[in-house]
């Protein structure tokens, strides 16, 4: 029997509970708003659940087994047994607390959470299906909506993702122990990524990719400390192959690559792991019938209010475009909340910090060198390596540097790049700095605690000032 369809009244429609949704749900009910936020999956999104906080999380576990069974240059030997169930557990634990969390917190700032999938059934009503028998539909009138329903893994022609020999991102973090084998294809950070983690539980890793280098879009320099500890890993690269067809064996799977002469090469593992790329989600709210029309690549085009073509529709996060960061969907999230209660809000995109969390890390935000030339600036640029630090000798990793881009004439910080321990941390500070207008001067001048691996940073913005103490000047 399915329940009779009940007609609901919202003043926001939030469809999609990820980093985008959760957030602007959140910051429109302190607003004081009467909001309401669908979901047909797990409220986090796929950051909380299948993404950014559980592949972290497996980051950190096998980092420390690694490192506690490697590290007899200190003096320390040891040979760690590592449980991958127990591992398992402990990462979802994570993720659960973070997702009861959000849940506590849309219930404590008065957003209604809904179970189901929302669609348009015209510009000022969505249709919620629930999921299960009996559970029937209901229909919600709203006076403004957002649109946050994220993005999924890219599936390739032949590699159709079934949990079982063909594994998605998702798959791939929630595996029943580890397999012994596994063919990675793709080498962007998700692949660079969860190759590394398998390469640190002793699983033999060989990752294909269509280009001819890792981490694609990242600067040589940056790439390559991370492809040459990817190798000490023992991972194989095979480079310039583009996945062809795969087949079911004994031991798991057989997979075939191509070349552009046409080339066949095949790579024998236990599973193999797609990780091209991820696609906007907008084939579930039903567009047409609001009539809004994504781009070419299948984006919601929005401003910098996060509107949509339709005054009450906003969009934000994966859906809108690159960068696909959770950082920057929940931003738009605070934004599109904050515009649709009437406060002065705008989005500005010029220092969106961006991290690969591989072994070394790796940080960027703003412009690079070639970046700032072609801009129009007369780039100066300073520079800090890691072995010149002593916080990063005393932790064992000093691969790596800092580098500060700076307009010439002016002394403004236009953009960094750091790869090496905690990039993802230091970046920040070079975020904030250019959000803040700081010249190389401000950053130079501030005093930063020793040891530490921040000092760096203001040793590469007194480098690119040509007097920095702990390494030559250029």
């Amino acid at each position: 029997m399915v329940v009779g369809d009940v007609s609901t009244g919202t003043e926001l429609a939030v469809i999609g509970a990820g980093t985008g949704g959760y957030v602007a749900a959140i910051r429109a009910g302190q607003l004081g708003m009467d909001v309401t936020l669908f979901e047909d999956d797990a409220v986090g999104g796929t950051c909380l659940n299948y993404g950014c906080i559980p592949s972290k999380a497996l980051i950190t576990a096998t980092d420390v087994a690694h490192e506690a069974g490697n590290a007899e240059e200190m003096g320390v030997y040891a040979d760690p047994e590592v449980a991958v169930d127990e591992m398992v557990e402990w990462k979802n634990g994570v993720v659960s607390q973070l997702t009861g969390g959000v849940e506590k917190l849309c219930k404590a700032n008065g957003v209604e959470v809904v179970e189901g999938r929302a669609e348009f059934q015209d510009e000022h009503t969505l249709r919620v299906a629930h999921g299960g028998q009996g559970q029937g539909s209901e229909t919600y009138e709203f006076e403004h909506a957002i649109i946050a329903t994220g993005s999924r893994p890219i599936e390739i022609p032949g590699f159709e993702f079934d949990g079982d020999h063909v594994l998605s991102s998702r798959h791939a973090l929630d595996f029943a122990g580890e397999p012994d084998s596994v063919v990675v294809v793709g080498a962007g950070y998700i692949g660079m990524e969860l190759s590394m983690v398998l390469a640190k539980l002793d699983v033999d890793v060989t990752v294909v990719e269509m280009l001819e280098d890792v981490l694609p879009g990242y600067e040589d320099d940056l790439a390559r400390p991370v492809k040459k500890r990817a190798e000490e890993l023992g991972i194989d690269f095979s480079f310039g192959q583009a996945a062809d067809s795969w087949e079911e064996t004994e031991e798991g799977v057989l997979v075939r690559t191509e070349d552009e002469e046409g080339n066949v090469s095949e790579f024998e593992a236990e599973k193999t792991i797609v990780a091209v790329g991820r696609a906007p989600v907008t084939d579930t709210v039903n567009l047409e019938a609001i009539g809004l029309e994504t781009d070419d690549d299948g984006f919601i085009e929005t401003d910098d209010r996060a509107r949509t073509e339709l005054e009450h529709i906003y969009a934000v996060g994966d859906v809108v475009g690159e960068p696909m960061l959770a950082h920057k969907a929940s931003k738009e999230g605070t934004v599109a909340a904050e515009v649709i209660a009437g406060e002065a809000s705008a989005l500005d995109y010029q220092a969106i910090p961006a991290a690969v969390f591989t072994d070394p890390e790796i940080g960027t935000v703003g412009m690079t060198e070639a970046a700032a030339e072609e801009e129009g600036f007369e780039p100066v640029v300073g520079r800090f390596p890691f072995r010149a630090s002593g916080r990063a000798l005393t932790t064992g990793h000093s691969d790596g540097f800092v580098r500060v881009v700076a307009d010439e004439d002016s002394g403004f910080i236009l953009g960094a790049q750091v790869v090496g321990p905690e990039a993802s941390e230091l970046i920040a500070e070079l975020a904030l700095a250019i959000e803040m207008g700081a010249t190389l001067e401000d950053v130079a001048t501030t005093i930063h605690t020793h040891p530490t691996l921040a000092e760096s940073v203001m040793e590469a913005t007194e480098n690119a000032l040509g007097h920095a103490i702990h390494i030559l000047n250029r």
